[in-house]
């Protein structure tokens, strides 16, 4: 497989040096008005053949410039409100750099004959290096609630239990506009103004080392001066978890230099997850069969989500922000667990009820400075985010008991303090050079400390409350890593490439009571390469390949050992003795038409994952992450985009096959077989009165070695209809409408065979309405973007 790749990425690059034609590479100009005023507004880049989006940028008091085009005809529009919008066509006359000179425009009128686009913005964009653009705004995925919601209905994007990977690559990282965030930031994220989502599967060395891939999440930029507002209203009724309601405000204002953007939501009601689980030890000896279920049914008395960002433009060239995001989570409700326990000498019966006392906060500070260094768009930045995630449990416990007919009852007192500090300092240089070259050099330091202390108290049969010393625990984690990174793309006639490496010192000390005390401590460096090639075969093919290597270090609650009560045999505990993942990734792929082909193979070392371990106690069995001694998988795709005047679509078929190999733990193996993915999201645009937006996927069944996942699917229905001249949108969806989506499978480990099924709270029905108000002004200045939006600088 590897020499195949190998073969692929030699055959298609010599392919591409012999072709001789040439493209487009950069497209300059100036806009002024008949009276030679500047005027502000913002320039696209369109394919000429279907008017898809490719790129732009905005025109104020410079000459305006757009690169890496890599194009030989493309369309021009030019938009602002001093002037009806406006198309030109530029074509390639033998110079790669093109300047248009000055454009002169009519307020008004329009001097220049004006095009009018006609058509819908595709729900998906597949760029020449492989990574996917998924529209989020105006579309079926902003009727979502969270974050986390959007991301499971877009496309190769699994969820799992809090966990996100993309389909054939595995667990991603989450980034911000360019910038990494961590797994708790992500509630802080307001829905509202997620403009769209960047599925990134072979990432630069720009992006840090993280993770089999990445997920960019994009918000919204202020693009005109002035104040405008959103307000949104969202009702949610399931007949598994009850009802929830959540509001939405987002404000943004802009005058001269000086713009702001504010947010607040506000979710109330309840939520629901159910697991059932049996563990069977058919050994005579050590027979024991556990029938156990667990209800959690939170009740979220006050969850909110707000935000606050600002920034000052010195020029056109040069801005800086400050931005602050927050989020409060009052958590209260139950979790309702009952034990059947059958072993060769006893039959026992156990119930729990957990009265859940819980709040999370999460307090972020990102400060920002950016600046354009030339024409060419050279630029430079520099920037600073500061994150507090605290979590505060006092969750009181009744546990009632009857082992072969005698009953008995105990109380037990669970208090968590839980503290997670993320700081990060980086500098991002880029040097972009006449035809089609770039240098991007860069360095990030960040800092993370985590600490919690857990006080388990049980009071046996109304006896006082004695703490118990094996639940109970402290634990602190430090964690620094420097890193650099250098990364030189460029073209040789047709083909682009780009060539990297990153590299990244990992220091970190673990400081944890359990076993009378331990500390761990260790520093290891790592160099990670990356390399990227894409061709431009004619107006129809573009073929790809691509080398990287990643790491997916355990998160921070993973390696803390503190417990989470379920029942008195059953435990989720961390495992401070994880070590990270690495991975070798291979990719090619071809762009045609509307189709966009891949296949790809991974190797990963030490990969992490999960099972049900025996504990202490003969009946007992704690839920840990371990690490496995490596893995392989290779995976294929193919996506067809359709997008026509009345009906967009997006179509994915993708097949893996997976390998999960270890010589420890005891794993009964399962033969490995394929797991098929299917993915369709459809939008119909009814004579222009009403949409119906349509999405279903379908996750096969997934037999990797070591477990066996059984099949789900999804299939959601909406409908939406804009009134007052589309100041007022109203929306009505039915989520997983077969409630097809609970999590289940099945594997044996430590001579224990094991059955789950997980149920979420995913069937539902949601009316959602949106109001836009406000008022545009013009201005002689227009910002360029958020401070947010700045970061994602990449092209």
């Amino acid at each position: 497989m590897k020499n195949s790749i190998i073969n692929f990425i030699v055959a298609f690059c010599f392919t591409a040096l012999q072709s001789y034609s040439q493209t487009i590479s950069s497209i300059s100009g100036k806009v002024i008005s008949t009276s030679n005023e500047l005027i502000i507004g913002n320039v696209l880049v369109l394919s000429v053949k279907d008017s898809v989006f490719i790129k732009g940028t905005s025109f104020t008091d410079t000459t305006f410039i757009l690169t890496n085009i890599n194009k030989s005809e493309v369309l021009l529009k030019f938009s602002s409100l001093s002037f009806p919008d406006t198309i030109i066509r530029v074509t390639y006359r033998g110079l790669s750099d093109i300047d248009i000179g000055t454009i002169v425009m009519k307020v008004d009128e329009n001097d220049l004959e004006a095009i009018k686009v006609v058509g819908t913005l595709p729900l998906i964009k597949h760029n020449a290096d492989g990574t996917i653009e998924v529209n989020v705004a105006n579309t079926i995925l902003s009727a979502s609630s969270s974050i986390t919601e959007i991301l499971s209905k877009s496309p190769n994007i699994i969820e799992n239990n809090g966990q996100l990977s993309v389909f054939g690559k595995g667990e991603a990282m989450l980034f911000l506009n360019g910038k990494q965030i961590t797994n708790e930031r992500l509630s802080s994220i307001p829905v509202s103004q997620i403009l769209k989502i960047e599925i990134i599967s072979n990432p630069s060395s720009k992006y840090d080392a993280e993770g089999k891939a990445v997920i960019n999440i994009i918000t919204k930029t202020i693009v005109e001066a002035g104040i405008m507002g959103t307000i949104s209203q969202q009702i949610t009724y399931s007949d598994f978890a009850g009802t929830n309601t959540q509001s939405f405000l987002d404000l943004s204002y802009m005058k001269g230099k000086f713009s702001v953007i504010g947010n607040y939501s506000l979710l109330l009601g309840e939520n629901r997850m159910f697991l059932h689980t049996t563990r069977t030890r058919p050994s005579v000896e050590e027979y024991l069969k556990s029938d156990l279920t667990t209800d959690w049914r939170y009740k979220m008395n006050n969850y909110s989500n707000y935000g606050l960002g600002m920034q000052y433009n010195f020029n056109s060239k040069s801005n800086i922000s400050i931005a602050y995001n927050g989020y409060l989570e009052n958590m209260g409700g139950s979790t309702r667990s009952q034990n059947t326990i059958d072993t060769k000498t006893d039959n026992s019966f156990y119930r729990s009820y957990i009265d859940k006392d819980e709040e999370r906060t999460n307090n972020s500070l990102t400060l920002n400075y950016n600046k354009t260094l030339d024409s060419l768009g050279s630029t430079l930045f520099v920037g600073s985010q500061y994150s507090q995630f605290n979590s505060d449990i006092d969750d009181f416990i009744t546990e009632n008991k009857t082992v072969n007919g005698v009953d008995g009852i105990r109380y037990l007192q669970n208090d968590v303090n839980h503290n997670i500090t993320v700081s990060s300092s980086q500098f991002d240089f880029t040097k972009t050079f006449r035809n089609h070259k770039k240098l991007e050099i860069g360095a990030k330091f960040s800092y993370v400390s985590t600490e919690s202390a857990t006080n388990f108290l049980i009071a046996d049969n109304g006896s006082e409350f004695i703490l118990d010393n094996n639940l109970s625990n402290k634990f602190r984690y430090d964690e620094k890593i420097p890193a650099a990174y250098f990364n030189y793309s460029g073209s040789i006639n047709k083909v682009n490439f780009g060539i990297g490496i990153r590299g990244e010192l990992t220091d970190y000390k673990l400081n944890t009571s359990i076993g009378n005390g331990q500390i761990l401590t260790d520093n290891y460096f790592n160099i990670f390469p990356n390399l990227q090639i894409n061709t431009i075969i004619s107006k129809s093919l573009k073929l790809r390949a691509s080398y990287l290597s990643r790491i997916t270090r355990p998160r921070y609650q993973a390696l803390n050992p503190f417990v989470i009560y379920q029942d008195p045999f059953t435990t989720i505990e961390g495992n401070p003795n994880l070590i990270p993942e690495k991975v070798h990734a291979f990719e090619v792929g071809a762009n045609y038409q509307d189709f966009d082909f891949r296949v790809g193979y991974n190797y990963t070392i030490d990969p992490l994952n999960a099972a049900a371990l025996r504990g202490f106690n003969p009946n007992s069995y704690v839920l840990k992450a371990i690490n496995l001694d490596k893995g392989y998988s290779y995976f294929t795709s193919i996506t067809k985009n359709t997008n026509l005047k009345w009906w967009t679509s997006i179509n994915t078929v993708n097949l893996s096959y997976n390998n999960l190999i270890t010589n420890q733990y005891n794993f009964v193996f399962v033969n490995p077989k394929p797991q098929l993915y299917l993915y369709s999201n459809n939008t119909f645009n009814v004579n222009n009165l009403f949409k119906v937006q349509l999405l279903a996927w379908y996750l096969g069944r997934k037999q990797q070695g070591l477990y066996d996942e059984y099949s789900r699917y999804l299939i959601t229905l909406g409908v939406e209809k804009d009134f007052l001249q589309k100041k007022l949108k109203i929306r009505f969806l039915a989520n997983d409408i077969f409630t097809r989506t609970n999590a289940s499978g099945f594997y044996s480990v430590g001579q224990t065979n094991i059955i789950y099924n997980r149920t979420f709270n995913n069937s539902y029905f949601r009316f959602i309405a949106t109001f836009n108000f406000g008022k545009l002004k013009k201005f002689n200045f227009k910002i360029k973007s958020t401070g947010q939006s700045e970061n994602n600088r990449a092209n």
